[in-house]
């Protein structure tokens, strides 16, 4: 046999235990990887019969990382993590460079969107990529080099610097207001409500704010969705009454799209971050976005909410030159 030079075992087989170690499922690993649970399966013995020890322990429905195989993951997620990153830095420097960035569909709509044209004109070298998900690991992957997060600044293998603070207080469009006026608490407790729940559990649910305003209703009327953006869109449609983050409705309270009901608020109870791996270096692209990011942030969110989309007439952009093209 002939000895490889890094004294590896199979690549596919370590590909396959990394997917499996990160979703802690097989299934899930064989979706990504577009084969068959069996084939990871497969795949994972033999990385394990090489190795003389588990990696894994086989629970009823579930699998769970043994100590060497937390160590063999770890090591596996840092080195793909890293060619990852080469990858697309070496890809970039056949055209434009390119930074990503990830956060909710919500941040995304109502915050990041009306600003980023700002940054697209002071930086038009700078290809900008978006990946979006609501879901709380929905993030986590290697190309994405920041993400913009809500919390309270700590995750595993991130570093992180604070965004801004929020406030959170009740909204509804004009008509609803008109319709079924609050003037206390305690009306709005019998009011119908709007709450986001059922995917991340960091957001401030109904029975929180009326508990942090002094009014812990039980009984409240409740619809619930998944999805923040659906959730005020259903409020701007005159459904209830939703929790407005002053920092995403700002903009459309100003617009006369959603009303403030009641004087009721609070600060929210965690803040918004920008993120980013802690297991490499930033490329220059990304620590231009970041830090344009946190200018951002300095700014009120009276400020933040009239930056204009563009600052300047866009810049047109040069296409690369094709292979063969005379100067």
């Amino acid at each position: 046999m002939v000895r490889r030079f890094y004294s590896l075992p199979s690549l596919i087989a370590l590909a396959a235990f990394e997917a499996a170690a990160r979703h802690l499922s097989l299934t899930k690993a064989a979706e990504e990887l577009n084969v068959t649970p069996g084939a990871i399966s497969k795949q994972v013995r033999m990385l394990e019969e090489e190795l003389g020890i588990p990696l894994f322990l086989r629970r009823h429905r579930a699998l769970e990382l043994t100590r060497e195989g937390e160590t063999m993951a770890a090591a596996l997620r840092d080195g793909f993590e890293r060619m990852s990153s080469t990858f697309r830095q070496i890809k970039s420097l056949g055209g434009q460079a390119v930074a990503t960035i990830g956060s909710t569909m919500a941040m995304a709509h109502l915050w990041l969107m009306p600003r980023m044209g700002a940054f697209w004109n002071r930086h038009p070298e700078i290809v900008v990529d978006h990946v979006i998900s609501d879901h709380p690991r929905g993030l986590d992957r290697p190309d994405v080099d920041l993400r913009i997060r809500y919390g309270d600044g700590e995750w595993p293998d991130e570093l992180s610097a604070k965004l801004y603070d929020d406030r959170i207080f009740p909204i509804a469009s004009p008509a609803f207001a008109k319709a079924y006026p609050a003037k206390s608490v305690a009306d709005l407790a019998r009011m119908q409500l709007l709450s986001v729940e059922g995917i991340d559990w960091t957001w401030t649910t109904w029975s929180e704010f009326l508990r942090e305003v002094g009014h812990p209703d039980r009984h409240v009327n409740v619809r619930r969705f998944n999805s923040y953006v659906i959730a005020l869109q259903a409020a701007r449609s005159g459904q209830g009454v939703a929790l407005g983050w002053e920092s995403l409705v700002a903009p459309l309270i100003e617009a006369g799209n959603l009303v403030r009901v009641t004087d009721a608020e609070i600060a929210a109870p965690q803040s918004y971050f920008v993120t980013w791996t802690a297991r490499r270096p930033l490329s220059l692209q990304a620590q231009l976005l970041r830090d344009w990011l946190l200018s951002l942030g300095s700014l009120s969110s009276a400020q933040a909410s009239r930056l204009p989309i563009s600052l300047e007439q866009p810049v047109r952009r040069r296409s690369p030159r094709a292979k063969g093209e005379l100067a």
